[in-house]
């Protein structure tokens, strides 16, 4: 406990010592924007490590997942409000990342600071950019989209960290594969139609919840491991107004708990691009998803 009040009155400090330096002032020292309030900085008198780097950013996030902003991608005002100022100075961002899971969302600015590098973080008021429909970029360079991978054959890469988590890609198709056997796998009721109405909406929740939990899983390995693919934020993927056309309705679970024979695979989000790809995840429900992308 003590170890970590420790560590919290650390990072308050070095917070306060890092914000003069940061923030985007306005009138009478106030921050400029009302969209997005500065929260606070750690910074580090040589660059940081990954190691450090993840762990203030851990620290401040929380048990969250920070998701990579792309500067090719959609842009939510609330997150412009801050980063235009400093895509405009000298020592512009390095790396930005975004966390959503909380009632206002924070945003983290890796910026150059002499010889060494400050984290800026920011309070947004809200995550505020109309959907629009969902495209892939025109140009795709492997060294950029698949960083996080390692080429092990032709059109065929592995991720660094997680050796379960593979891409196959061609002209006609991108296939990204995970799998991990699960615990717990998905229970399938055979006799779904022989219950009563209560039963069966009490049922279908359950099976809705975990297929949601599932497409969480799927964004974070595969959405979350690449960059530039789409032009949607990481964070957009989570949104009903973005997403609800393209995820599974409550309609189409139904119908298949009602013929009352597990498929192989649920598919859990559909959706053709604007430049016709067709985007689908699916989950078997015990252990094994899959993201392709097929061209038209």
């Amino acid at each position: 406990m003590r170890a970590g009040i420790k560590q919290i009155l650390f990072l308050a400090v070095a917070m306060m010592a890092a914000v003069a330096f940061a923030a985007p002032m306005g009138k009478a020292g106030k921050t400029a924007s009302l969209k997005a309030k500065l929260y606070g900085a750690v910074d580090s008198k040589a660059k940081f490590s990954g190691e450090r780097m993840f762990a203030v950013l851990d620290s401040v996030g929380g048990t969250g997942t920070w998701m990579e902003w792309d500067v090719n991608g959609v842009r939510d005002p609330s997150v412009m409000d801050a980063l235009d100022p400093l895509l405009k100075q000298k020592n512009k961002p390095e790396m930005v990342w975004v966390l959503s899971e909380r009632a206002k969302p924070l945003m983290a600015v890796l910026l150059p600071k002499g010889s060494g590098e400050v984290i800026v973080f920011y309070e947004l008021s809200a995550l505020d950019a109309k959907p629009v429909p969902l495209s892939m970029n025109k140009v795709l360079t492997p060294d950029v989209v698949f960083r996080d991978y390692k080429q092990v054959g032709e059109g065929e890469f592995v991720h660094l960290d997680k050796p379960s988590l593979k891409i196959s890609a061609n002209e006609k198709r991108i296939r990204f594969t995970y799998s991990k056997p699960d615990d717990t796998p998905l229970r399938f009721d055979p006799d779904y139609a022989k219950k009563d109405f209560i039963e069966k909406r009490s049922e279908l929740r359950d099976y809705m919840d975990f297929l949601r939990y599932e497409y969480s899983l799927m964004l974070r390995a595969f959405v979350q491991s690449t960059r530039g693919m789409f032009n949607w934020q990481p964070w957009h993927w989570y949104m009903g107004e973005w997403n609800s056309k393209a995820f599974i309705s409550e309609k189409e679970l139904e119908a298949i708990l009602v013929r009352g024979i597990k498929p192989d695979m649920f598919t859990v989000f559909k959706m053709k691009a604007q430049g016709g790809e067709l985007i689908e995840m699916r989950t078997s429900g015990n252990g094994f998803s899959e993201m392709t992308i097929t061209t038209p």
